[in-house]
């Protein structure tokens, strides 16, 4: 914590004492302090971090704080930085997954999966139709797994502990069937250009029939704990608002701008993979507080099971068939460019592609949801009361390896 000069360039600033006072006698208006009813105080710049709060990453907010009142906020990240895109241009494709899945390490598979789709499209590359379906059936089940960490985390940094319990109950029962299909747990890597890794288990489908059936019918805890909790309501109705505007200036999407009432999905609006067979259902509120994105949140991942059932009803009228398709040893895509982009559990990621017919990209650039998530934060916590700040932050569902990647 460091004394400031103030926002004018003052040495102090003169305010009164008591909520909403605003007369100052003559001698407080001159900074003298010689009336005793009034107080004579400066703007402090209060540093939050750059320790490592929970599941979002090391992150430092740069606040200027006046009493209780936040003034003006700046979010300062790079503290993670790893510099996947530059490490990019010196792997082959095959080797770029690995690096791909961990900068957002809650949704790895989606992660992986925009990489395999702008390299799959540079190469005009028709994939196994079996592969399309169990693609989109482990993207919907990463983003059900993305959701329940949030569900269970954002609790956390408001006082209440037991809903992470819950969330990581039904975590651990779609991790079950996640890692008995790729063999991890958290960066499955199962993803390849021109399909998956490998043939799924004998049974699995079944499996995760009965896994997303037993989160669906668990998941009204989690929604009796939390939302209908009049505590946690009491802290976020109407803190933190979004509004549409603001989402449009800033580039938010996902979550936080359908919570604003943006109503954009990509899988309904521009679909890949197997989306455009399917009626995709999209959440979205018009309040754009801290509730709204958490009600978004949920009734997401309620959306996402019944999309996985729909996959996996699929699935099972499929004929037998292959999830990969041969490929070269080694793998060179063809000279030009190309833009993919998915709608990952947090919003909207794209994958610039430029390549000039080698093993590695010449250029792969990255839009992750969570840099402008936390970008906005420079405009949202002014004029809020300190005690928000947290309230805000973990509403804005981010992972700071995401931003800083």
């Amino acid at each position: 914590m460091e004394p400031s000069s103030g926002r004018t360039g003052q040495v102090e600033r003169i305010v009164g004492l008591g909520a909403g006072a605003d007369f100052v006698s003559e001698d407080a208006q001159h900074g003298s302090g010689r009336d005793g009813n009034r107080l004579a105080t400066q703007d402090m710049v209060l540093n939050i971090g750059p320790q490592h709060p929970s599941t979002h990453g090391v992150l430092r907010l740069k606040l200027v704080l006046d009493g209780e009142v936040i003034v003006s906020a700046e979010p300062i990240i790079g503290y993670m930085h790893r510099g996947a895109e530059k490490l990019f241009e010196v792997r082959d494709y095959r080797q770029i997954i690995v690096l791909a899945n961990r900068h957002d390490w809650l949704s790895a598979f989606a992660n992986e999966l925009g990489v395999v789709l702008a390299a799959e499209r540079m190469l005009g590359m028709e994939v196994p139709v079996r592969a399309v379906w169990v693609r989109t059936l482990l993207a919907e089940l990463n983003r059900v797994l993305n959701h329940l960490m949030f569900m269970g985390s954002y609790p956390i940094e408001l006082g209440a502990i037991t809903p992470i319990f819950y969330a990581f109950r039904e975590r651990e029962t779609l991790q079950a069937v996640m890692e008995e299909v790729s063999g991890g747990r958290m960066h499955y890597m199962f993803n390849r250009v021109g399909g998956l890794k490998e043939e799924l288990p004998a049974g699995w489908t079944g499996r995760v029939r009965h896994a997303v059936d037993v989160v669906r019918r668990r998941l009204p805890d989690i929604q009796e704990l939390v939302l209908g909790n009049e505590i946690f309501q009491a802290r976020t109705r109407g803190v933190g608002v979004v509004t549409p505007e603001l989402v449009n200036s800033y580039g938010l999407s996902g979550p936080i701008a359908r919570a604003a009432g943006v109503d954009f999905d990509l899988r309904r609006d521009e679909p890949y993979l197997a989306y455009g067979e399917l009626d995709v259902p999209v959440v979205t509120r018009t309040d754009g507080d801290c509730l709204a994105r958490f009600q978004c949140l949920y009734h997401q991942a309620l959306v996402s099971l019944d999309l996985a059932d729909a996959c996996l009803e699929r699935l099972s009228s499929l004929p037998p068939g292959p999830v990969t398709t041969r490929l070269p040893k080694v793998l060179k895509v063809p000279e030009g460019s190309t833009y993919a982009w998915t709608e990952n559990p947090l919003g909207l990621n794209g994958y610039y592609l430029v390549s000039r017919g080698e093993k590695t990209p010449w250029r792969l650039k990255l839009r992750s949801a969570s840099f402008n998530n936390v970008q906005v934060l420079s405009e949202l916590l002014p004029g809020n009361l300190l005690a928000d700040m947290v309230a805000i932050l973990g509403s804005m569902f981010f992972v700071v390896g995401d931003v800083d990647k």
